[in-house]
């Protein structure tokens, strides 16, 4: 049964077009992704399709008296009433039942007096109650609220007290409670963390009743929705499958359009030809055949030429120098605000070329971690030591290192006041601020386009360790592809915080969870080595749930971490469910005696290397101060020299250090 559809519809504001005739219907199990770039009209649909605006042209049909639901983007949990706490507001997404609530109460109260006639009412009301989902509807509430980042001592919290991301959470969770037939969600993804989202997929896929989301979550979308709809070039196409199977259909769409297109066009070309050749023969005959070849072209249905996809984003990130081998040394660090300790004697190091990213839930201290990082936060206790000719650029999450009153070719250019404005222009065009884009201020910027911005800054800078804070938010997915492809190919260190599973999986070569719970002991830190680059999240989600089963089934067992500082949990704590075999245990040892003579090789040339360099060293500072002090072009030669060998010294210096040698 269809209980949705848009027919023909088109949005105009002015002379401007947000999009035209959009049609699809949906029926009442299905679950819908809207996919498309920035600007191209999905939230304008979702408030065309709830009333909010009013259609140019077209028209939106709703089935019988169904009840639609809308989370927006940024959505925040309103009342009349600003001490509304958070369970109050949950509630409120059951009036219907809140009002034969307080009914029976005054009933009861009636009743409990000695008056008996309300006794036949409160019998018919209270079955009604019991059937609308009276009893559990406030439980079902609270486990939802628990499950989207509330605990308890959160639950009187008044609304004017929480966060916008906790406001946009509450939404999301009302609207869960009150599973309405046709629910509409805008970014639902926003806010929450991976253990969130992955509860949320679950309901989501499950969900029996119409579901429209847009996201560019390509994981989220992946496992939620069934039917695809593409928007772009102001018009919209809807697909079969979830994103994965609709961008597979698209693409062999356009493939085939395009050999129709050309098939067709070197048809026309050849009629035209033959066309132009009898006209210059100017004979009798030879315009009956000019009639007949224009008639068959009057007569060819004409293909459309294939629209380019929209201009994606291009980006390169540029390394500087190489840096040391040791990039960051954190050491027994304790971090905490007041009375709430965040993390305690968490330890790691961060070493070059690494593609690290750092998870955890909401408020475990990741963002605060980056702060610490970069200095911009003292810690409670501990140490942190940057290596040797570290040189950092930062994204952050909120684009705070953006002026409000620039415009957005004075924000890139007084970054880099001596780059050309073609220069700057030429950046800007490759994140699609183009034309009169760049004369906006920043303050009018939508959170995508600040992103786009700040990320605009960070690729001009050199800098050889990135540290970026959910670098994917307010990205499309084909600037998220963008940025994915620049980080993959950036010759450096890299640090994230991300919840976007797409970008784990594809780029970590190490992962590390904040606080990641009673597995591991409630240690500060899991620290897990990928051994499969370009599946890291799904090969480290698989080790935790090994690690969980072997808990569970007695075969692991952990201590709770207390005070002291203790080993990081890594891959090799949790030991085989099953016994390993005679030839596996021969290929572990021969593996392992390979890696002894590997490191042992390796440590061997550093030594050698050592030597020879200081040997060199005491050459050319000798000669330097000697017979070329008074040879300028020679002394200046000689001195660059000596940087370069200073700088491998201490690389190879770092490196036996890190393998446990003296130097």
């Amino acid at each position: 049964m269809i209980i949705l559809s848009a027919g023909d519809l088109t949005l105009q504001f002015g002379v401007t077009t947000i999009f035209e005739n959009i049609s699809f219907s949906l029926n009442e199990n299905d679950r819908m992704g809207i996919i498309g770039v920035n600007g191209c009209g999905k939230t304008s649909l979702f408030r065309t399709l709830t009333g909010e605006y009013e259609p140019t042209h077209g028209q939106v049909f709703k089935a019988g008296e169904k009840t639609v639901g809308y989370v927006a983007q940024d959505s925040l949990a309103t009342s009349a009433d600003e001490s509304e706490t958070v369970l109050a507001h949950a509630y409120g997404a059951f009036p219907e039942l809140l009002a034969m609530e307080a009914e029976l109460a005054v009933m009861e109260e009636r009743m409990n007096a000695g008056d008996t006639r309300p006794i036949g009412a409160y019998t018919q009301l209270h079955e009604k109650f019991i059937r609308g989902g009276g009893l559990e509807f406030r439980s079902r509430c609270q486990s939802i609220l628990m499950r989207l980042g509330f605990d308890k001592s959160t639950f009187d919290l008044p609304l004017c007290k929480l966060s916008g991301g906790q406001q946009t959470r509450l939404a999301l969770g009302r609207q869960l409670c009150r599973e309405p037939d046709i629910l509409l969600l805008d970014e639902p993804t926003n806010h929450l963390d991976i253990e969130t989202l992955r509860w949320l997929e679950g309901v989501l896929a499950s969900w029996k009743k119409c579901l429209l989301v847009i996201s560019h979550d390509r994981y989220f979308l992946d496992r939620v929705t069934n039917k695809t709809l593409v928007m772009e070039h102001l018009h919209a196409k809807l697909y079969p499958g979830n994103y994965t199977t609709a961008l597979a259909l698209r693409a062999e769409e356009r493939e085939t359009q395009e050999r129709l297109w050309e098939k067709q066009q070197k048809e026309l070309a050849h009629h035209e030809a033959v066309i132009e050749q009898q006209r210059r023969w100017g004979q009798e005959h030879n315009f009956v055949t000019i009639r007949a070849r224009q008639k068959i072209i009057d007569r060819m249905d004409l293909v459309e030429k294939p629209k380019e996809a929209p201009r994606a984003i291009k980006m390169k990130f540029t390394s500087s120098i190489a840096s040391g081998n040791e990039v960051l040394s954190v050491r027994n660090l304790t971090m905490g605000f007041g009375e709430k300790t965040l993390f305690r004697d968490m330890s790691f190091l961060l070493k070059r070329d690494e593609r690290t990213f750092i998870i955890g839930p909401n408020g475990c201290g990741k963002s605060t971690l980056i702060k610490l990082l970069l200095g911009q936060l003292d810690p409670v206790s501990g140490i942190i030591e940057a290596g040797y000719n570290v040189q950092v650029g930062y994204y952050d999450q909120e684009n705070q290192n953006l002026t409000e009153t620039n415009t957005v070719l004075d924000e890139l250019w007084n970054a880099y006041p001596r780059k050309t404005e073609t220069e700057i222009r030429s950046a800007l065009g490759l994140f699609r601020f183009v034309g009169e884009d760049v004369f906006k201020t920043v303050s009018v910027l939508s959170g995508g386009q600040r992103a786009r911005l700040t990320l605009a800054k960070l690729i001009l800078s050199e800098m050889n360790l990135l540290i970026l804070d959910e670098p994917t938010n307010h990205l499309d997915i084909d600037s998220r592809e963008a940025l994915e492809t620049a980080l993959a190919g950036f010759g450096g260190t890299i640090l994230v915080v991300s919840h976007d599973r797409y970008l784990i999986n594809r780029l970590a070569t190490r992962i590390l969870e904040v606080n990641p719970g009673p597995a591991f002991g409630n240690a500060p830190l899991c620290d897990y080595a990928v051994t499969h680059e370009g599946d890291g999240y799904n090969e480290y989600m698989a080790f935790k749930e090994r690690r969980q089963a072997g808990i569970e089934s007695g075969e692991i067992v952990v201590t709770p971490v207390a005070g002291a500082a203790k080993p990081v949990p890594t891959l090799d704590d949790v030991p085989n469910i099953r016994e390993e075999s005679q030839k596996e245990q021969y290929l572990r040892a021969k593996q392992a005696a390979a890696d002894a003579r590997k490191k042992q090789h390796h440590l061997e040339k550093l030594g050698q290397e050592k030597e020879a360099l200081e040997t060199e060293l005491a050459a050319v500072e000798a000669e330097l101060y000697g017979d070329a002090a008074a040879d300028y072009q020679k002394a200046a030669a000689l001195d660059a020299r000596r940087t370069e060998i200073e700088n491998r010294l201490m690389e190879v210096y770092e490196e036996l250090e890190a393998l446990g040698q003296e130097v």
